[in-house]
């Protein structure tokens, strides 16, 4: 994993199952490696992730391999990504990663992937927002997914090419699904830490033992907590009683 800073760019894991467990666990759990493969449908999937705050693109070997660059030998940035692209892509990727990150709207893009030789395969560029607790993007993640022609495909055709739209489509609902989890997830961990004063892991645990003791998904509890935060909806009674019991106020918060 590489990082440089993205010259154009100034102004944006699948969820992790809560443990079943009766109380929170402070002792830390390492995080998965960015570079872990991820696999849909036959498909290879590189990871990615823009950071606002430091202007800086870090992505997994994968994605590497997917834009058609050696290994560590080119650093991470906007021109990379979009040079790896067909021209007639660039325009479309440019201003989805900027209207993500001014404006946080997620988005997913096809696009053309360029290889040696003039070659191009297609993909999808997949792209979510994360947001502070006061819900400023702070970053870009997402996933490139190559789509390469598969022999087992049905011929051309209206029915071929409409089961392979349709595949499409599910892949990309479920790749956004499973990313706009992870961004509520690390928004309602921000807003544990800011009114614990914990850490990121210990975050994590006291939403993994709220998602435990309610029979809720970890990220029900962080939409919850999130929304709740926002002013747009009240705790529910359960969650509620539950931040009390793990989540003592912070004395610097008094």
């Amino acid at each position: 994993m590489t990082v440089t800073p993205s010259p154009t760019v100034s102004p944006v894991s699948p969820v992790r199952p809560a443990p079943a467990r009766s109380g929170p666990s402070m002792a830390p759990r390492p995080h998965p490696p960015a570079s872990r493969p991820v696999a849909t449908a036959r498909r290879l999937a590189g990871r990615f992730r823009y950071d606002r705050c430091s202007g800086t693109w870090t992505w997994s070997a994968e994605m590497t391999h997917l834009l058609g660059c050696p290994p560590g030998g080119a650093h991470p940035c906007t021109e990379l990504l979009a040079r790896s692209m067909h021209p007639g892509d660039r325009p479309r990727v440019l201003a989805a990663i900027a209207a993500a990150c001014t404006g946080g709207a997620p988005f997913s893009v096809p696009v053309r992937l360029r290889g040696r030789g003039g070659t191009e395969r297609p993909g999808v560029l997949v792209g979510e927002p994360v947001l502070d607790p006061c819900g400023t993007v702070q970053a870009l993640e997402g996933l490139l997914v190559e789509l390469p022609a598969d022999p087992a495909q049905p011929p051309s055709g209206a029915a071929g090419d409409g089961d392979r739209v349709h595949e499409l489509a599910t892949e990309v609902a479920q790749l956004r699904t499973a990313m706009a989890s992870r961004a509520a997830i690390e928004q309602a961990k921000g807003i544990v830490m800011l009114l614990t004063g914990c850490g990121d892991q210990v975050a994590f645990d006291v939403l993994a033992h709220i998602s435990s003791n309610s029979h809720r998904k970890v990220r029900e509890v962080a939409v919850a907590i999130t929304e709740s935060a926002a002013g747009r909806s009240s705790l529910p009674d359960d969650i509620r009683s539950l931040i009390r019991d793990v989540c003592p106020p912070n004395p610097r918060m008094h």
